[in-house]
């Protein structure tokens, strides 16, 4: 099991360490949520992730089977639910644990930062994975 949590320490997490894939996304919503040029993130099942320390300290921007969970404190962005609620996309930044998976491709980078430069070479999709 991976940990991981907010900036201010209210909010804690426990994650298994058996993501399915992990991405680096450039669309508006993502840098918006973060504040920077991308979120790194891993998807793994929803069952999967737990929320360990201050459950009722969260902000939920969207709705419960399909939002970003925050800190209501500091604001961290901890995780995104999607797919119907099955699944999460835990942002890379809030895991206090190194996880064994690592970015494998870049999306949305037709709506990237214009500022932003992508300098590895992760392939890059125009939109979801596997548009080119």
């Amino acid at each position: 099991m991976l940990s991981g949590r907010c900036l201010c320490g209210a909010v804690h997490y426990a994650v298994a360490d058996e993501f399915i894939y992990s991405l680096n996304c450039h669309c508006a919503d993502c840098r918006r949520a973060t504040g920077s040029a991308f979120k790194p993130f891993a998807g793994i099942e929803r069952s999967k992730f737990a929320i360990t320390q201050g459950e009722d300290g969260l902000t939920v921007y969207g709705k419960p089977d399909a939002g970003d969970l925050h800190c209501a404190k500091c604001g961290s962005l901890l995780c995104s639910v999607v797919r119907d609620g099955q699944y999460v996309h835990v942002t890379l930044g809030t895991l206090v644990d190194a996880p064994s998976i690592r970015p494998g491709a870049h999306i949305f980078v037709g709506s990237k930062a214009p500022w932003f430069t992508i300098t590895d070479d992760l392939p890059q999709h125009q939109g979801h994975a596997g548009e080119s």
